[in-house]
């Protein structure tokens, strides 16, 4: 079974199913735009939980170090997940307020988008690429975009990675075929509407994901 991170848990019944189908990272999301969006305690309340079972990832898009400081203490994460700009001396500062590992999030629409990863493998513990958001969009994830996952497939980085965007129970094992992916990252698509995870689907993407 490949490792999945289920992103955007907000509720203890979908914490539970990532658990229970042995999700390797649950995330948690710290961006006002979001439907996910999160507070630090009722975050860190669902992840006692999972502390042990399961790494806890702060998913921040431009946070500030007062945030950044809040998560260290409140929640604790194993690791902080950066997307929006947030460049290579970005991530070392945020591993030293958080004493966390770090996961950079990248925007992928064409394969030149991944050449940027060679800028954070002296700093980031993981990748992940994702699929670049729409036009306009007011956050830089969770839209159930996908990308062409072709370009991944000869790719070979300095530092595990996580496959993103537009990933389902439906299609998470053809994903990863195709890409070579050796973890993949599921928000929107386990979700009954935006913002609420569904626990059947995040079993139904965890036993696919077992499959792949």
């Amino acid at each position: 079974m490949i490792k999945v991170k289920i992103c955007g848990l907000t509720t203890p019944e979908a914490v539970d199913a990532a658990l229970d189908g042995g999700a390797a990272f649950l995330g948690f999301m710290f961006f006002a735009a979001s439907p996910r969006n999160i507070s630090p305690e009722a975050a860190a309340r669902l992840a006692q939980r999972a502390r042990g079972r399961a790494a806890i990832v702060a998913v921040t898009a431009g946070a500030d170090d007062a945030l950044m400081r809040s998560l260290a203490v409140i929640l604790r994460p194993d690791y902080v997940q950066l997307h929006a700009e947030d460049g290579p001396a970005r991530a070392r500062q945020v591993r030293q307020i958080c004493q966390a590992g770090v996961i950079k999030g990248l925007s992928v629409s064409r394969a030149s988008d991944l050449d940027a990863a060679a800028d954070f493998e002296g700093v980031a513990d993981y990748l992940m690429f994702d699929a670049r958001p729409p036009e306009g969009a007011d956050r830089p994830g969770g839209h159930g975009a996908s990308f062409d996952w072709t370009i991944l497939s000869r790719r070979r980085f300095g530092r595990p990675w996580f496959l993103a965007g537009g990933l389902t129970p439906e299609n998470v094992e053809e994903a990863v075929r195709i890409s070579g992916a050796p973890m993949a990252d599921v928000s929107s698509g386990v979700e009954r509407e935006p913002g609420l995870k569904d626990p059947a689907l995040i079993r139904a993407f965890l036993e696919a994901a077992r499959r792949a």
